[in-house]
């Protein structure tokens, strides 16, 4: 069965931004919580949310008309050859005629955990020239093998769904009539890659802890030390002879304790002994 949807979605509602901020004078205005849409409260010192959860009136400028046309579909095979062992393919597909626009395809394969074992999840995207079904699905015609094509010798459509979605790249996430410690990310826009994405999480990041370095690079495992082990084990060179040296002087000293310790137990048995035999002779004078 193949199902689509054509139409824009509206913006979800699921947060109130107004329903609980403070008021710090003289003009300091922050969020202290946020109630969801099953009246649960969620204290927050900080509060970033997507675009789509403003509402018009706090907004700087109305959100633009631009939207982007997606298709997401399960199909029975790939539109590669057979003998290919590539697990992510992406593909910019020319416009087919005059003003229809050009569209950017990504296949994944099962190994990528995204799909059942035997098929591939494939999502297509667009700037919108019309309703999602109007601006993919002759491309998914013509692709693959649909209801409409009528040809065998394609991957099979076996799920698909059609959607318009706001364009994300057109977005304004700064200037809104929000308070101080809110920040707006837009949503998706039509490219392959994250760079927007990133840039705009690292500025957000900068904004609520700007101290701290934005994604730092792992540390070497190497480097890695675990409660309870030895620092010496990691160390190389002059000061891993170093910590040699030191284990041993550390096993030389226990050594020496346990020796002492042993001392003293004979000694305590021999004074013992003593007073018992003292104790003795009293008893029988």
């Amino acid at each position: 069965m193949t199902s689509y949807r054509s139409n824009q979605q509206n913006a979800p509602t699921a947060f109130n931004l107004s329903s609980d901020i403070t008021l710090s004078p003289p003009l300091s205005v922050r969020c202290k919580a946020v109630i969801d849409s099953r009246g649960q409260r969620i204290s927050c010192s900080h509060f970033v949310v997507e675009d789509g959860y403003v509402t018009p009136d706090r907004k700087r400028q109305a959100t633009p008309t631009r939207c982007i046309s997606r298709a997401v579909l399960i199909t029975d095979g790939s539109i590669l050859p057979t003998d290919s062992d590539q697990q992510v393919s992406m593909v910019t597909v020319p416009p087919i005629e005059a003003g229809s626009p050009a569209v950017k395809m990504v296949e994944l394969c099962p190994s990528t955990m995204t799909c059942m074992p035997g098929t591939y999840l494939v999502h297509l995207t667009c700037q919108s020239v019309g309703s999602a079904y109007e601006d993919l699905s002759p491309l998914v015609t013509r692709m693959f093998c649909t209801p409409e094509s009528h040809d065998q010798g394609r991957p099979s459509v076996l799920w698909c769904l059609y959607f318009n979605m706001a364009d994300g790249a057109a977005m304004e996430v700064k200037g809104h009539d929000l308070p101080s410690n809110v920040y707006v990310c837009s949503g998706p826009d039509a490219e392959l890659g994250h760079e927007r994405t990133i840039t705009q999480a690292e500025s957000i990041f900068s904004l609520i802890l700007p101290e701290e370095e934005f994604c730092p690079p792992a540390p070497n495992p190497e480097d890695i030390i675990y409660d309870g082990e030895n620092t010496s084990s990691s160390a190389g060179g002059e000061g891993g002879e170093r910590g040699e040296e030191e284990l041993k002087e550390e096993e030389v000293q226990e050594e020496v304790q346990e020796g002492e310790l042993k001392e003293k137990e004979v000694q305590e048995e021999e004074l013992k002994e003593v007073q018992e035999e003292e104790e003795v002779l009293q008893t029988e004078e």
